[in-house]
């Protein structure tokens, strides 16, 4: 009969002890060897990768040591949300949604101008709201809403009227085309005396609240699901290499934006014009939307952040392939 090969032997103390949770003394008293014996087999397994031991830290440190890693690499406060197993798409939104609604409320001050940004995300986080009445807040839209069919107008309303009840704020719409078919156009209208009090309120600013859309997202954002681009749009937005959009103005995987024709024509801030709001709140959910919110994030459009931790995971793994 054959005698055990180093290895295998290995192998089998290491079996003993780990599977059938089995003592060094049981373990040596099996293999007629000493107790000390056992205990360099087992470090001698582990060694030549016999035993591999790999640890799980607990959830809220690995969720903070990956809101570290976009801190650092971004200069954004972060808050990732565990995603549980199993969760549908529309059930990661409604839960991040849910924490972007806590820490909007946080940041609340009276007498703040809010400007907030329509879309799927934002309607969501929007029903997660609490009755939270705080003295002389305005609440002002950032980004046209009207769509090719003149529609839109109730959409947005409902949603913003919605914030004005929870918080007793006045509300000021921007009832403008999210996208003109001209940019004269736009230069013309933002003349109208009407036009220019919404535009000087978007300008006081204080708290931005928005989204970031993505054109492959698993829930599709409103703006790209409704009649605002057509198929002349698409192609342009293909050929000026575009993967998505904040405030309705788009953006390139490496957050450029300025010449994507489509922008002259959008009615949302520009990045350049977020920037000069002190804060700006961000909220992502869904991997589709990895790369759009990676645009975003060297845009350098938001100063907090709320994404779930699968969202964050492979916006940092499409970074690191861009590296």
């Amino acid at each position: 009969m054959m005698r055990p090969s180093r290895s295998d032997q290995l192998y089998e103390a290491a079996r003993m002890y780990y599977e059938d949770d089995q003592t060094m003394e049981a373990i040596a008293g099996a293999q007629g060897v000493s107790r000390s014996t056992v205990s360099r087999m087992l470090r001698d397994a582990r060694r030549c990768g016999i035993v591999r031991i790999t640890l799980q830290p607990p959830e809220s440190s690995r969720l903070e040591e990956l809101a570290e890693r976009i801190r650092r690499r971004h200069h954004v406060e972060v808050r990732v949300i565990p995603t549980a197993p199993g969760q549908t798409e529309g059930e990661r939104l409604r839960t991040v949604a849910s924490a972007g609604a806590r820490l909007l409320e946080q940041m609340l001050q009276p007498g703040m101008t809010v400007g907030m940004a329509w879309g799927t995300t934002v309607g969501t986080l929007v029903e997660q709201l609490r009755p939270r009445p705080s003295s002389d807040l305005r609440v002002v839209q950032l980004n046209g809403v009207i769509n090719t069919q003149g529609s839109g107008l109730e959409y947005v309303g409902t949603m913003l009227d919605r914030v004005g009840s929870l918080w007793e704020a006045s509300v000021h719409h921007f009832p403008v085309p999210t996208f003109f078919e001209q940019p004269e156009a736009r230069e013309a209208l933002w003349r109208e005396r009407s036009i220019r009090r919404i535009r000087e309120l978007q300008n006081q600013v204080q708290l931005a609240v928005f989204g970031v859309g993505a054109f492959e997202a698993d829930v599709p954002s409103h703006v790209y699901t409704t009649d605002y681009l057509d198929e002349a749009d698409w192609a342009q937005l293909r050929e000026d290499g575009a993967v998505g959009d904040v405030c309705t103005v788009m953006l390139r995987a490496d957050g450029s934006w300025r010449d994507i024709r489509i922008n002259e024509r959008s009615t949302g801030p520009t990045p350049e014009a977020l920037a000069r709001i002190p804060r700006r709140l961000l909220v992502a959910a869904g991997p589709r939307k990895a790369r759009a919110l990676g645009a975003a994030l060297r845009a350098r459009v938001a100063t907090h952040l709320v994404v779930d931790e699968s969202t964050a995971l492979r916006m940092l793994a499409l970074h690191e392939d861009r590296a």
